[in-house]
């Protein structure tokens, strides 16, 4: 007998756009910082636009759809080990799983940690954070040395383990996890709470982002 399928709206347009948003500055910023050179001044905008994205994104997990909510996130420990084991089967992985809620509070910790130390980094050649005249000199020294060094590596695997969690989600035989990520929609067996998507939730949208983008301007004119 077929089982019935629901199709529910998963995920808002502005979590959508953060998401593709975010890649693309994090693979904009790898690429920049490894180049060097004249690519630094696109490495300190992309910055910026990550500091942007990841403020807009801590507020959104407050008054953004349903599923898009920190309260939405099964953070607790056993329902990962359970999840890993395949016996996790709630409404909550109609969002994001257990994993991938991991993932994310991973994702926004360490690449804000990694934009704030980039803001007071000094590489002693050309390029220097536009915070770094308020702290002291030992200040700017570890944050150089955590930006280039540890904090990159972090940042790059994470990123490698996002990637291999998507593959092996597939290897698992659960739904594939992208095409979600592009159209907002899922089916699922069973009826679950749909995220508000419509014009008014994404205009409050663009004005979080607007102030998000204020405040991250309001912080680097500390530095002038």
């Amino acid at each position: 007998m077929k089982v019935p399928m629901f199709t529910v709206r998963i995920w808002d347009l502005p979590t959508r756009l953060f998401h593709w948003a975010l890649a693309a500055c994090v693979i904009g910023l790898v690429i920049t910082g490894n180049v060097g050179g004249n690519a630094m001044v696109w490495h300190f905008r992309l910055g910026y636009a990550v500091l942007t994205l990841v403020l807009f994104r801590l507020a959104w997990g407050f008054v953004g759809g349903h599923w898009s909510r920190w309260s939405s996130l099964p953070l607790h420990p056993q329902k990962a080990l359970a999840y890993l084991q395949s016996r996790s089967a709630d409404t909550t992985s109609a969002g994001h799983n257990p994993l991938g809620s991991w993932s994310i509070v991973a994702m926004l910790f360490f690449l804000g940690f990694q934009v704030s130390t980039g803001l007071i980094s000094d590489d002693e050649i050309a390029n220097a954070g536009p915070l770094t005249s308020l702290v002291s000199g030992s200040w700017v020294s570890w944050a150089s040395a955590w930006h280039k060094n540890w904090g990159k590596l972090i940042i790059l695997l994470l990123v490698l383990t996002h990637l291999l969690a998507l593959l092996w989600h597939r290897f698992k035989k659960h739904p594939p996890l992208v095409p979600a990520m592009l159209h907002g929609d899922k089916s699922l067996p069973h009826a679950v709470p749909a995220s508000r998507d419509q014009f008014r939730h994404r205009l409050g949208a663009v004005l979080l982002l607007g102030l998000s983008a204020l405040a991250v301007y309001g912080l680097l004119s500390l530095g002038r």
